[in-house]
Parts: structure tokens; sequence; C-alpha cells
């Protein structure tokens, strides 16, 4: 019989995410069969699964540490949001609705039976489940109808235990404030409380922890230090990218309002071998930029509005009339092109949209998403590369015919004539060593010495340790519950 217990958070970005990377990987090193489990993500940087779906990309990185491919049921409810009051929800892998916050609130009971279903067939195939809560069960304001947090536990009979955040100060305030504001049900259900990202004396804070535990009567499982291997592993929030490398060659990328699907830079920000600099908006793009890279984006039209309201168009065209390189992923890629055409209005308004006009090629949205993990081959350096579409829309015209990539042999991409404008919808690229060194090397950059993929590994190997360290993990899992 499978046993689960939640994670659950004193306040949003407390290290839920890393916590339980860490703890899955540190069950499948004590021969334990593990899942991990998010009842409802919010996010646009989405995986691909290998059942076909999408779920949150963090979901996908603790399926990596289980030593598990990703599947649906990991995270049955992805929201992704469109506009600042509304989201597309993504229901067991596919999409299920667009809707305002409101709407999702009045819906979200719907939700929840589908909710358990994932969880129990997932609780089928191992011996326990790491369940991730989203945000803070303190939004008693969010409690009715709640599937993400307090409300799943009810309904799955699940412990939890709360991780609070020392970096951002006032934990004890955190802890203490989530206790005195839970209605009492909930308040019981939590067992136990973890202190995340501590710097300096962990001694120091011992005081503290007494304070916490004879205040809300939870167990203390230990201070857990600043983790420095953190930047090596996949990001799910932009802003947790920067740039470990300084290198001679520069990749600027310009922070779409929507961008999406951006684990593209990790392997880049990951390079010592250049620079990556996220240009925020209001800022123009550095004029000393090697390649100019743009990201996929959730809203691709209205970020290419966005796009030019920044300038940013003429800054482009300024870059590649001094000869700089320029590639479009995904979303980036449409935009490259001369024009996209919503007909149906799928990205709101119906129309026709000039795009940059860097590359000679159409979009046509289309309702249907795409969703594919691929298997690509760059013919230029005859290296191969794993990644995965997730797309609406096709994309045709004249720079097709210098498709840069193929997958099962098909052409995919484009390219202008002189071949310093690229564009592709295939994501994960720059993952493979060979595949990057080959890229970098068209800008110049020296041969790297980045091994991405077993650093992610290795990773994940040292955050298992960095929990063995600091907390009980043996106690946390003796905390869990049985599935029923």
């Amino acid at each position: 019989m499978a046993r689960a217990i939640m994670i659950q958070g004193a306040g949003s970005n407390v290290g839920k995410s890393m916590i339980v990377a860490g703890l899955a990987r540190a069950c499948l090193r004590r021969g334990l069969s593990v899942a991990p489990f998010k009842p409802q993500n919010m996010s646009n940087n989405a995986a691909v699964t290998v059942d076909g779906g999408e779920i949150g990309r963090a979901q996908a990185l603790q399926a990596r540490a289980a030593g598990r491919d990703p599947v649906i049921d990991m995270n049955p409810v992805l929201l992704k949001p469109e506009t600042d009051t509304g989201a597309q929800v993504i229901l067991r892998g596919r999409r299920f609705a667009t809707l305002r916050a409101r709407e999702y609130g009045a819906r979200k009971h719907e939700l929840l039976p589908v909710v358990l279903d994932s969880f129990r067939t997932l609780a089928a195939t191992a011996d326990i489940v790491l369940v991730e809560g989203a945000g803070s069960p303190a939004e008693i304001n969010l409690r009715a109808g709640d599937i993400a947090n307090m409300g799943f536990a009810e309904a799955a009979g699940l412990p939890v235990v709360l991780v609070g955040d020392i970096d951002r100060g006032g934990v004890i305030a955190q802890c203490v404030g989530t206790h005195a504001v839970l209605p009492d049900a909930d308040r019981d259900r939590i067992v136990a409380f973890l202190i995340n990202k501590f710097r300096g004396d962990v001694s120091l804070f011992d005081e503290g922890v007494t304070e916490i535990a004879s205040r809300t009567g939870w167990r203390p499982l230990g201070v857990l230090p600043w983790f420095d291997g953190a930047w090596r592993l996949p990001a799910e929030d932009i802003l947790d990218i920067s740039s470990r490398g300084a290198g001679p060659v520069k990749i600027a990328v310009p922070r779409l309002n929507r961008i999406a699907n951006f684990d593209d830079l990790d392997p880049l920000a990951a390079d010592p071998g250049i620079a990556v600099e996220i240009v925020p908006r209001g800022r123009p793009l550095p004029g000393d930029a090697d390649l100019v890279l743009i990201p996929g984006s959730k809203t691709t039209i209205a970020d290419l509005a966005d796009f030019r309201a920044q300038g940013w168009d003429i800054d482009l065209l300024a870059h590649v009339r001094r000869g700089g390189q320029v590639l479009g992923v995904c979303g980036g890629y449409q935009m490259l092109g001369r024009e996209i055409v919503d007909a149906e209005g799928i990205e709101g308004t119906p129309g026709r949209f000039p795009g940059l006009g860097l590359l000679d090629v159409t979009t046509e949205m289309a309702p249907a998403k795409r969703l594919a993990r691929t298997t690509a081959l760059h013919p230029d350096s005859g290296t191969e590369v794993q990644g995965y579409e997730i797309h609406l829309g096709v994309t045709e015209g004249p720079d097709r015919a210098r498709a840069w990539l193929t997958v099962d042999g098909r052409p995919e991409g484009a390219a202008s004539a002189d071949g310093r404008v690229r564009g592709c919808y295939l994501h994960g690229l720059f993952a493979s060593d060979a595949f990057r060194t080959a890229f970098l090397g068209g800008l110049g950059a020296a041969p790297g010495t980045l091994f991405y993929e077993s650093g992610v590994e290795e990773t994940l190997d040292a955050l298992a340790d960095h929990l063995e360290r600091h907390a009980d993990v043996g106690a946390l899992l003796a905390l869990a519950a049985e599935v029923r």
C-alpha cells in the first residue's frame, strides 16, 4: 500500500519544488519507488510527458529525480496565464478551457474528482507519493473549493509538512501566522515544519526553531542551509535564471511579457563560455550581443505587440545590420516571420498581424496544439538533439526550404538566405552538449566544458545529500499516511 505526504509552503517560492525533488532522489537511493505529484500548478514553463500531455516543468524535474518518466497524472491541473486575470486550464495534459480567475474559482470543485483519480492512479505505481502544494494554505480567502493545498490534503487524508523561507525574513511570523489563521481542521493536518534557505551559522536559529515548535506544537525536522547548486537545475521561473558565464560571446534574451518554455536558456546560462543577458522590459537590446534569442511565448501575438512597444523591433534590425545572429524558438520563431494569421481568434481578436519580417514565412494559428517529444538531427554538425514541441500554429514559406534541422526525416525550422536569422519549433536544443558546442562555435565561442545533463544528475544527488545532512528525512517519511 502506497503512502503519501504533502509539502506545503508558508508562502510562495519558499523552495517546495526543490525540496520535493531532493526528497524524491533521496527516496530513490533508499530503494523506494517514489512519485511526485502536484494537484495544481501555475506556470507557462511546461514539459511534454511520455503519454502525450503537458505538466509543469518542476514536476518533470521531480520525475527525473525519482527515476521516472514524466506522466500527466503527476500534475493533473496546470494553469497557464494568458492575461493578468485569466489562464488556459490544462486538465490531465490537455486544454480544458480558458477561464478568468473568478470563473476558475467557481469551477474548481469540478476538478477535484479528476485530481484525486490522478493521485490514486499514481499511488498504485509507487511506495510513496510526495505531494507538493501551491502558494500557501494561509491564503484562507481561497480555501473554498481548494484543490491545491488543504482542500486536497483533506480530500486525500494527507499529513502536511510546512516549509518556511528564512531568506526573505520573518520566518517565525510566516509559520506561527499560518498556524494562527488556519481553521482547526486544517491546522491539525500540519504535523511538522522545515526551515529553508538559511545563510550562515545554522545554530544561530536554534531558539527560533524552539519558538515555532512551542507556539504551534509542530515537530521541527531541520533547518536547511542555502543550496548553492540550485542554479544548475532547470528553473521554473524566468527570474531564477542568471548567467554563470563570463565568456566573450554574449546572448541577449528579451524577457517577453508571457514568456513560456524558457528551459532552452538553462544550459546556456550554465555554460561558462558565454554570457546570457535577460533583457527586462523597458531596456534596449544590448548593442554588443552576438546572438539575440527570442524565446517561446504563451500569447505570441500580444507579446509581438509588446516587443514593438519596447522598441525591441528597432534594436533587432540594428543588430542584424551589424552582422549579429538571431534565433527564434517556438513563439519567437513565429514572430520572426512576415505575418501571423489568427482567423479564429485563438489568441484574442481574429485578424492578420505583421511579424518582424526577418524570415520569409507565415504562421497560421489553429486550435490543435502539437505536443511531442522529439529527436532531431542538425545536419551541419551531424549532432543529434533530444527535445520537444509544444505549440499552436503551422509555419510555412520560402525560408522553410533552408530548414536547419530534420525531425524523422522531415525539415524543421527556417533560415534566412544569409543564414544569420533562424527559427524552429524545437525546444531543448541546447541541453545537447555536442549541438550546443557546434552552435556556439558558430558564434566564435571556444569548445565548451559543460556537460549539462550529467550536471543535472550530479546536482540532484547533491541536493539529496543536502537534505539527508540537514533534515531528518527518515522522520519525514515516517509521517506519511497510507493512501486511501
